[in-house]
């Protein structure tokens, strides 16, 4: 057995807002494992700033992973408990080397191409006069669920655009989501969830910083509308501590980036205590190239959650892997006519 890994800068078709800033690039990192046979594939995809994974020698932290691959998909999950992002990378990679294709890992009807994913659409950040045209945009592509990126620019501002999108479409017609990054303080929260809480949200993702256990529970116990659990769960190893923090902030939804919590394992284990908490959840993408985004949605697949799913950032690059993922009507499909081309397999 032998495993190499690389480097790959995806490049944004126009930069994306954030509260934490513009984004231009993104970058990433593939392990490609062989046993002489067969290869297999799998992205580890670190978000800096933002993963816990983002230290100064994930490189090396890559290096150890190939030059100990022999130890297998376990033993190396439980070695790598601190870099989530590899932990998922190393997952792949393990279930692409034994597949048909080295791209379809969860037999489903959804690469049969006969089911599809019903997804959000993204919304990000700018003037207002962008954020319209991007509603406008996933409006004519048949979304009726959106999720918009706000806390980055006037907080009037943002309210004005979820104002004119309730005056056109009612919440029977589009769901509408917000995502705050942790943009608020824990001292104005609860003011500006009110202010939010008038235009029939489906819910809010993280609206303080993570960190802050006791004030995001008083929120959630509090809260006007439904706070999903984002940014909060990265970081948190072992059953023990998850569980813990469930107990203790008792969120109405928690979202689950496979990259950023340790991969499907890591997934299954929230999936399991939230469940137990009565909590409900959905996956996300995070920022993957069409590998990783595609492990994710067949993962996804399988869960049977009803609720829309945030795998829609395929297409927001210039330079992404061609793959059989294609959106359309406000859903993710897998069309097998459409051939993978990825170089690091050659």
């Amino acid at each position: 057995m032998k495993a190499t890994y690389h480097k790959h800068i995806l490049d944004f078709k126009r930069p994306s807002g954030t509260s934490r800033g513009i984004l231009n690039t993104k970058e990433t990192w593939f392990i490609v494992i062989s046993d002489g046979k067969s290869k297999g594939i799998g992205e580890c995809g670190i978000l800096r700033s933002l993963s816990i994974d983002d230290r100064l020698d994930y490189e090396d932290k890559l290096q150890w992973t190939c030059n100990n691959i022999h130890l297998g998909v376990d033993k190396l999950w439980e070695e790598l408990i601190e870099f989530p992002s590899i932990q998922f990378g190393v997952e792949m990679a393990f279930k692409s080397l034994v597949s048909t294709s080295p791209f379809e890992l969860f037999p489903s009807d959804f690469i049969e191409g006969t089911q599809s994913i019903v997804i959000n659409g993204l919304i990000w950040m700018g003037d207002k006069a962008f954020m319209l045209e991007q509603i406008e945009d996933k409006l004519n592509q048949g979304f009726d669920c959106i999720k918009m990126k706000i806390g980055a620019i006037d907080f009037k501002t943002e309210l004005d655009v979820l104002s004119f999108v309730r005056s056109k479409f009612s919440s029977d017609l589009i769901e509408l989501r917000v995502d705050a990054n942790g943009a608020f303080s824990a001292e104005e929260a609860m003011d500006k969830l009110q202010e939010l809480s008038k235009f029939d949200l489906h819910s809010i993702e993280q609206p303080i910083r993570q960190g802050q256990y006791k004030e995001m529970s008083i929120l959630c116990k509090n809260t006007p509308l439904p706070i999903a659990l984002d940014e909060e769960l990265i970081g948190v190893f072992g059953v023990t501590k998850k569980k813990e923090l469930l107990q203790t902030i008792q969120p109405q939804y928690i979202i689950l980036k496979p990259s950023l919590i340790g991969g499907f394992k890591g997934t299954n284990e929230w999936i399991d205590i939230a469940e137990s908490l009565g909590i409900k959840w959905w996956i996300t993408s995070a920022l993957e190239s069409n590998v990783g985004l595609s492990a994710i949605a067949q993962y996804t697949y399988t869960l049977n959650s009803k609720m829309p799913q945030g795998l829609g950032t395929g297409s927001l690059f210039t330079n992404n892997f061609q793959a059989p993922l294609i959106v359309g009507n406000g859903a993710l499909s897998y069309d097998k006519n459409i051939n993978w081309i990825v170089n690091y397999l050659n």
